[in-house]
């Protein structure tokens, strides 16, 4: 069957700061079947790898938020941001038999970063930037926030859009390596060995970049006068 024929449910993305967690139940899914208790995460890969779509279209609509979230962040393009995550779940779909245990939401994770990178190294928007050498005080720069989190929400709607319209220049300022990065660890709470996982290098490379992506964005939003406070 061609996969464009399968009904899987999409919905209108947005940023959005709760989500479901991994291996936690799956709300709806167990009473739509009237089967018993509510399913894990890995129930439903197990089951969608059988061929149950309905299943996969839960993963989609437990997902999709923080795929679309992890790719308009890395892009800044919102609109490519759409049509790429709904290829990394087309791609994750037609690739479920290879998957084997593991993290889910890694492997998904996976997919959308390196179209990303792909889409970027097409359009020539960023250099990919070499492994830096780790920054001694690493661990003494603060991650940035997201502007979306209750702590550090404006008045304002219209304050709210302009602090994400800087904080987003701020992000397209670096290149692709050290937004991705940040985005994983300080956006999508990653830690080092997940995004290490995600990215394919090793947890060293992703201290040093992390590193020097807080620094950097720290400096480009310093001058802009926009301060983000941890919570």
């Amino acid at each position: 069957m061609d996969f464009r024929d399968l009904d899987l449910g999409w919905i209108t993305v947005r940023d959005s700061d709760s989500y479901p967690m991994a291996n936690s139940p799956v709300t709806g899914y167990a009473a739509s079947r009237g089967d018993g208790p509510e399913h894990t995460e890995v129930d439903l890969v197990l089951f969608a790898q059988k061929g149950d779509v309905e299943a996969f279209n839960h993963l989609v609509l437990a997902y999709q938020d923080r795929i679309y979230s992890l790719t308009a962040r890395i892009l800044g393009d919102y609109d490519l941001a759409e049509d790429l995550t709904q290829h990394t779940f087309m791609t994750a779909y037609t690739n479920l038999p290879r998957f084997r245990n593991g993290s889910f939401r890694s492997w998904l994770y996976r997919i959308a970063t390196n179209a990303c990178y792909d889409e970027l190294r097409r359009r020539k928007r960023h250099p990919v930037s070499s492994i830096e050498d780790e920054i001694a005080s690493e661990e003494k720069i603060l991650p940035l926030y997201d502007f979306s989190a209750t702590s550090v929400l404006p008045e304002t709607e219209l304050e709210r859009h302009e602090m994400a319209l800087v904080v987003q220049h701020a992000l397209d300022q670096l290149d692709v390596d050290h937004k991705a990065v940040v985005v994983l660890v300080d956006q999508q709470d990653l830690d080092y060995q997940q995004a290490a996982d995600v990215l394919g290098v090793p947890v060293g490379t992703v201290k040093s970049r992390l590193a020097r992506a807080r620094q950097k964005l720290r400096q480009l939003l310093d001058v802009r006068g926009t301060i983000i406070q941890p919570s």
